[in-house]
């Protein structure tokens, strides 16, 4: 079997998805000496208008892929969402990386569930739901308190339905689309965790510190670095992490969210192969960022030492959050990032903030 291909500065990378995840991936790829071409049906995307090129296109466009993947040297993907035939296509003429394999998994929550468990790794309780019937048994099997999560097309709570003992079963379904899902049983959790971990073509893995996660709305608030969790925690975390990367054979980036409960038991809750929100403080408080990690897996390079040399706090912004730009822009020890998107919404994703302090640990 030929080694895997390493791709050289000045080479070119193919980047599925024109989002925040991929414009910063973009600007860390083009510091290593690479270009990137991003492929999107997005018009005036976030990444798109920082790369090298684009392709505005649909993702069962074949003949699209086809020029796309002529004009490429390796393909990663910056969120998950991907039909699985296009990464098969693509797979069939160059190197995807990371692979078919963790996007499907990571694409459904039950795949994810059953690969995780299957692993000996806990979640918490489940129960795969294709229907009303469905949920009224998983109900009565796990109990009255717990969330339905949409099987596929879920994040940053989209898709999901609080369930406590009044809620009326035949709404949360409704909630959810009347399609397939899981019901998890509520944890009653001391912490959220994430962990997220780069993985060569060599097979070898590096996870940055374990970063504690402050949700609101059921999106990232605000991210701590280091968690505030016990040191044996957080080696359980990250060895945790790099098991599934193992598990997985990811080469590129992978992130594993978490739970830590009140016993001190660690429970994954999900995991996405890519950059992730979890992940930003490392532009600022790392001696290499995510990003760059991620472009130096996806093209074969060595991976760089994920030390870091903060303690840190990072905070997003989303919709009108992003109108204080001048005020954010004149603190002093603000390190601000701003994606770029034309219009502030509700619950859209407009930037970040990172301020730093020295490192206590």
């Amino acid at each position: 079997m030929a080694p895997p291909r390493i791709i050289a500065p000045s080479g070119t990378i193919g980047i599925l998805g024109g989002g925040q995840l991929g414009r910063m991936a973009a600007l860390a790829a083009a510091e290593l000496g690479y270009d990137c071409h991003i492929f999107t049906p997005e018009d005036d995307s976030p990444a798109a208008r920082v790369a090298a090129s684009a392709t505005v296109a649909a993702y069962d466009d074949a003949d699209a892929l086809a020029r796309f993947a002529g004009a490429v040297d390796v393909v990663t993907f910056e969120f998950e969402n991907i039909p699985f035939e296009t990464v098969q296509m693509l797979e069939k003429t160059l190197p995807v990386r990371p692979g078919w394999e963790p996007l499907r998994v990571a694409q459904d929550r039950r795949e994810e569930k059953r690969f995780l468990n299957g692993q000996g790794i806990p979640t918490a309780p489940w129960v795969n739901v294709e229907s009303l019937a469905d949920l009224e048994a998983a109900v009565g099997e796990i109990g009255h308190n717990g969330v339905l999560k949409s099987a596929r097309h879920g994040y940053d709570g989209k898709g999901q339905a609080r369930i406590k003992p009044d809620t009326p079963l035949a709404e949360a379904w409704s909630e959810v689309g009347e399609e397939a899902a899981v019901f998890e049983g509520f944890v009653d959790f001391a912490c959220e965790i994430a962990v997220v971990v780069a993985r060569g073509i060599d097979r070898s893995a590096r996870a940055f510190d374990v970063t504690e996660t402050v949700q609101a709305n059921h999106m990232l608030d605000r991210a701590l670095v280091p968690a505030r969790i016990a040191p044996a925690i957080a080696v359980a975390a990250r060895e945790t992490s790099i098991a599934i990367a193992d598990a997985l054979d990811v080469v590129g980036l992978i992130t594993v969210e978490m739970f830590v409960t009140r016993d001190d038991e660690v429970l994954v809750n999900e995991m996405a192969p890519r950059p992730h929100n979890s992940g930003h403080w490392t532009q600022d408080g790392c001696v290499v960022s995510q990003f760059q990690q991620f472009v130096r897996a996806v093209a074969g390079l060595p991976l760089a030492d994920p030390a870091r040399h903060a303690d840190i706090v990072m905070k997003n912004l989303v919709g009108d959050d992003v109108a204080d730009w001048k005020t954010l822009t004149a603190d002093p020890a603000a390190c601000v990032h701003l994606y770029g998107k034309r219009e502030a919404r509700p619950g859209r994703k407009m930037g970040h903030v990172t301020w730093l302090k020295p490192k206590t640990d």
